[in-house]
C-alpha cells in the first residue's frame, strides 16, 4: 500500500457557537504525514495541537498573575507548557505561596470569554480527518479542564470527530505522567501501543511515550513523527514504524457521531 495521499483542506467551513464561521486552513494545512502500521486508534491533545491556544493560555495566565506581582517569563512558559494550570502554578517559581484557585479562575473567566475565537491548527485537523475516513477512532487527551476543552471542541465544530475525551479531572496524574493517554486507549478499547499519540509539548510527549505510544508531535503548525524507544510493562522495547502506513482508507466510512464523547470514566472495554 502506499503513503496516505497529500490532503487539500475543504473549502467548506465550519461555524463556531457563536454563529461566526472557523477561519480556513492556511498554508501550513497542506499536509498530512503517514499514519504508522498496526496503528488502530489515535489519540490527540488539544490546546497547541488541535487549536491554536497556546498563546492565548499565556497571556490569560500572565494577567491572572499581575495583581500578585509575578511575571510570567516566557521562555519557562513554553518549557512547561504541556502541565495542567495547578502542576504549572506548583512549578513555578514563587507561585507555591500563590491563591492558586483565585489565579486559575482568573484565568478560565478570560479564556472562556475568548473561546469562540479559537482557530484550528490545520495540519492536526487535516490528521483527524484523514484518520476518520480510514474508520480509525479518535480521542482527545488533555492535562487542562474539560471546563475548558469542552467547549473548544465545540468551538471548532469537532465533538462528532472524537469517541472519547479524557481531560484532567479524570486522572490522578497529569502530564508527563501517563495517565492521560493511558486513559484514552482504555476507552477506545485499544492497546496503548496501537494508539498514535499527537501532542505539541515536551510534557505531552513524554506522557505519551511513558504510555508506549508512537508519537507524532507539532511544531510550528506542522507535524513529524517522534523518534522512539519506549519500555513497555514487562521489559523489551516498542518503536515507532514510520514506514508503514494503515490500513486501506475506507473513504465511506461513517463518522463515528454516534459514539459521543464520554462524560467522566467509563468501564473500559476490553483491549484489542
Amino acid at each position: 500500500m502506499g503513503r496516505l495521499p497529500v490532503l487539500r483542506p475543504p473549502h467548506r467551513r465550519g461555524r463556531r457557537m457563536n454563529g461566526t464561521p472557523v477561519p480556513g486552513p492556511g498554508p501550513v494545512g497542506y499536509c498530512a504525514p503517514e499514519i504508522p502500521g498496526g496503528i488502530a486508534a489515535l489519540v490527540f491533545d488539544f490546546d497547541g495541537t488541535l487549536a491554536d491556544t497556546t498563546p492565548g493560555h499565556e497571556q490569560a495566565l500572565r494577567t491572572a498573575l499581575q495583581p500578585y506581582g509575578l511575571h510570567l517569563d516566557h521562555d519557562w512558559y513554553r518549557r512547561h507548557v504541556g502541565l495542567s494550570i495547578q502542576d504549572l502554578l506548583a512549578a513555578l517559581p514563587g507561585g507555591s505561596s500563590l491563591p492558586h484557585e483565585s489565579v486559575i479562575r482568573s484565568s478560565r473567566t478570560q479564556l472562556l470569554a475568548a473561546v469562540g475565537r479559537i482557530t484550528p491548527l490545520p495540519c492536526v485537523v487535516a490528521l483527524l480527518r484523514t484518520a476518520r475516513r480510514a474508520g480509525l477512532p479518535c480521542a482527545v487527551a488533555s492535562g487542562a479542564s474539560r471546563l475548558l476543552v469542552r467547549p473548544g471542541i465545540d468551538a471548532l465544530d469537532l465533538a462528532g470527530e472524537f469517541a472519547a475525551v479524557v481531560t484532567r479531572e479524570d486522572v490522578a496524574r497529569g502530564k508527563p505522567a501517563p495517565d492521560l493517554y493511558l486513559a484514552a486507549a482504555r476507552q477506545l478499547g485499544f492497546a496503548p501501543g496501537r494508539c498514535l499519540a499527537v501532542d505539541d509539548a515536551p510534557d505531552g510527549i513524554a506522557s505519551a511515550r511513558a504510555a508506549a505510544m508512537p508519537v507524532i508531535t507539532v511544531k510550528d503548525g506542522h507535524l513529524a513523527p517522534v523518534g522512539i524507544t519506549t519500555a513497555p510493562p514487562g521489559g523489551g522495547a516498542s518503536a515507532c514504524d514510520r514506514g508503514t502506513p494503515a490500513a486501506a482508507r475506507a473513504p465511506d466510512a461513517p463518522p463515528h457521531a454516534s459514539l459521543p464523547p464520554r462524560p467522566g470514566p467509563a468501564q473500559p472495554p476490553p483491549l484489542r
